[in-house]
């Protein structure tokens, strides 16, 4: 019998843990851009700490592992922010990612009063493109990152719930 893949909020105690699958998970990312110097490849563990503290943070674990993870926050705009999505290599593709995002849009929803949903991928993320267009996101802008890397920017209206896998 195997374990099941559950999706709970993030503690302060699994920041490292956020921390080491980050770093993992984003290095496919920096190769395909040739860019090691991304955001989350740079992210200081305190830093993860600050926002595990602060923002809306989500994890799907695998018994005690953290397979996966997700943020965010209301910004000054209203929309909601999601950042860092991000699936252990060897459990992607299983509806984990659109589960976390799901996770993270209820609760900004309801205890933040979030109205729409904000978020951005590099232009030659296929993969990821096509989970946020799956659970409904679309293409409002592009925009050059602090790394240099061209991202596209998507967003959705809260309570646009898209059927996933």
């Amino acid at each position: 019998m195997g374990m099941s893949v559950t999706i709970s909020a993030a503690t302060e105690q699994d920041a490292e843990q956020i921390f080491r699958l980050q770093y993992l998970c984003f290095q496919s990312e920096a190769a395909l851009y040739g860019n090691y110097r991304i955001d989350p490849l740079v992210q200081t563990l305190d830093s993860v700490r600050q926002e595990v503290a602060a923002d809306c943070v989500f994890v799907a674990r695998l018994g005690e592992e953290v397979v996966g993870s997700v943020r965010g926050k209301v910004t000054e705009d209203g929309a909601a922010a999601i950042a860092k999505l991000c699936v252990h290599p060897r459990l992607q593709g299983h509806g984990i990612g659109a589960r976390l995002l799901r996770a993270a849009e209820d609760a900004l929803v309801e205890r933040h009063g979030a109205t729409r949903f904000r978020l951005h991928t590099g232009h030659r993320s296929e993969g990821n493109l096509r989970l946020y267009r799956k659970v409904g996101y679309q293409t409002v802008g592009r925009a050059k990152g602090d790394d240099g890397v061209e991202m596209i920017i998507l967003e959705k209206e809260a309570g646009a719930f898209v059927a996933t896998a």
